[in-house]
C-alpha cells in the first residue's frame, strides 16, 4: 500500500517506533537495526509493507530496502509471519542471513528468538535459491562473514540480567563485539559503554 513512510521519531520501544507526518503518528513495526539508525525528534524515511487482516492493519518499516527485501521474502516462508521474520531481522543483518541461508547454517537462523529448527530448515530450503539468484554477496563475503554465536547471545542475555533492555544490550554488544574476542570482555566492555 505505501512504498515509504518519511517522518519524525517521536517514539522508539523494542520493536517499533512512532513518525509523525503532518501530525499523525504512524506505528511502525520494525527491526533492532532501523532502530538503531532512528534518532527522536529527526526525520526517517521508512520503506514499508503493510499487513492487512480481518482484525488488524500493520506497518512494517525498514531503514533499507536490501532489509525490506529480505522481510518480504521471509514471509513467502510458510509459517514465517511478520513477527517471525522480524525477529530474525534484529538479530542478524540481511547480509549473514543471506549467508546463513546459503551455507545451511540452521543454528545461526534458530538463534534468532522466536525460531525452532523446523521453522529455520524451512526458511533454508524454500529461500536458498532464491537468495543465491538474486543476491549481491559475494565469495569473499561468504568465506569471511561472521554469523552470530553463543557468545554475543551469553553476553546480550548477561546484560539483561543487569537489567538493561533488550535493545540496549544489543547495541552495546554489537558496539564492542569486533573489538574483544571472549564473552567476559565483550560483556565487560559493554557495560563500560552502557555506564557512560
Amino acid at each position: 500500500m505505501f512504498y515509504y513512510i518519511k517522518g519524525i521519531v517521536t517514539l522508539k520501544e523494542n520493536n517499533f517506533l512512532v513518525l509523525d507526518v503532518s501530525g499523525v503518528g504512524y506505528k511502525i513495526y520494525t527491526s533492532y537495526t532501523t532502530l538503531e539508525k532512528a534518532e527522536i525528534n529527526k526525520e526517517l524515511l521508512c520503506y514499508t509493507y503493510t499487513h492487512i487482516r480481518e482484525d488488524m492493519f500493520d506497518i512494517y518499516g525498514f531503514y533499507s530496502r536490501e532489509e525490506l527485501k529480505t522481510f518480504e521474502l521471509l514471509i513467502t516462508v510458510s509459517g514465517v509471519g511478520p513477527k517471525a521474520a522480524l525477529s530474525i531481522l534484529s538479530f542478524m543483518p540481511t547480509d549473514v542471513f543471506a549467508v546463513s541461508v546459503i551455507k545451511n547454517d540452521v543454528k545461526a537462523i534458530t538463534q534468532a528468538p522466536g525460531i525452532g529448527k523446523k521453522i529455520a530448515e524451512r526458511i533454508i530450503l524454500e529461500l536458498k535459491d532464491k537468495i543465491a539468484n538474486s543476491s549481491n554477496i559475494s565469495e569473499e563475503v561468504i568465506k569471511n562473514n561472521e554469523l552470530p554465536d553463543s557468545a554475543i547471545k551469553e553476553a546480550v542475555d548477561a546484560l539483561m540480567v543487569l537489567g538493561y533492555s533488550n535493545l540496549e544490550a544489543k547495541g552495546a554488544v554489537k558496539n564492542v563485539k569486533d573489538s574483544y574476542k571472549d564473552v567476559e570482555d565483550i560483556i565487560k566492555n559493554a557495560l563500560k559503554l552502557l555506564m557512560n
